[in-house]
């Protein structure tokens, strides 16, 4: 018996990378899983799971329009019955010195990372709250609120602003049994960071990816179903008294200080 049995999720960004390692996790842990995303691989993502002996089904949504976001939510509860979860995790970054981004990139990052988790948890939250049961993930990052990089002062702003979207209303539903809870990974072996290898060394990008392995303590980029059991555990449960929190995983990265030479 799997602890997810019985549950419905509604999983963001679902045709690649974290958001495929969250519903391929939670299909495992017994729930039936709704892959969401404005990708057309997000069919593929779903026919595998199928596939495997999983309940998956596929949705072509762009979260930036909730009137998108808002029929797939009625469409999901009329389809299985229920949403008791929602993992927010459709993601993007623009990797671009502040003083030469432009508005667009900008606003795209704003739109898909904050706009987007808006829109989706706008458009269930309604089916949560009239059921009294739900269990919202917000993938946040360890990027904006705990460090950051060169390039990368959009991204980070939208991430950082997750964590008080995540506080706010983990206070607001909590006398609904709905809890709010946010992952922030580190660096993930996801096609996002892959490409980003490339794009700085298009002939050796494994070699990037060992160079950031080594900063990490632990040794080794995380996978995207460690991602995964992390959100499955927040989905379960397992976690009912957290609410409100973010949950770190980035194999230590975030933990030495400056290195004295």
């Amino acid at each position: 018996m799997g602890k997810l049995d019985g549950r419905v999720a509604v999983v963001t960004g679902a045709a690649m990378g974290n958001g495929e390692g969250v519903a391929r996790v939670m299909a495992r842990h017994g729930a039936r899983v709704v892959l969401w995303d404005i990708s057309d691989r997000v069919i593929e993502t779903a026919a595998a799971l199928q596939s495997e002996g999983h309940r998956a089904t596929a949705c072509k949504v762009d979260v930036r329009n909730f009137e998108e976001c808002e029929t797939a939510a009625a469409d999901a509860a009329a389809n299985q019955g229920k949403i008791d979860i929602l993992c927010n995790n459709a993601g993007v970054v623009r990797l671009v010195p502040f003083l030469e981004m432009s508005d667009e990139a900008r606003d795209f990052q704003f739109d898909v990372n904050v706009k987007g988790v808006w829109n989706c948890t706008k458009a269930v939250l309604p089916e949560m709250r009239k059921n009294r049961y739900g269990r919202i993930i917000i993938m946040s990052s360890v990027t904006g609120p705990m460090v950051a990089n060169e390039g990368e002062t959009a991204y980070a702003t939208t991430k950082a602003a997750l964590w008080g979207f995540t506080k706010a209303l983990a206070l607001e539903v909590v006398k609904d049994n709905i809890t709010v809870n946010a992952i922030c990974p580190g660096m993930i072996r996801t096609p996002m960071v892959e490409n980003a290898a490339r794009d700085f060394s298009p002939d050796n990008p494994d070699a990037i990816l060992d160079v950031i392995a080594g900063t990490v303590p632990m040794g080794r980029l995380g996978d995207i179903l460690e991602i995964g059991e992390l959100a499955a555990f927040l989905a379960s449960d397992e976690s009912s008294y957290m609410t409100g929190t973010q949950v770190v995983i980035d194999g230590g990265s975030t933990l030495p200080e400056t290195v004295f030479p």
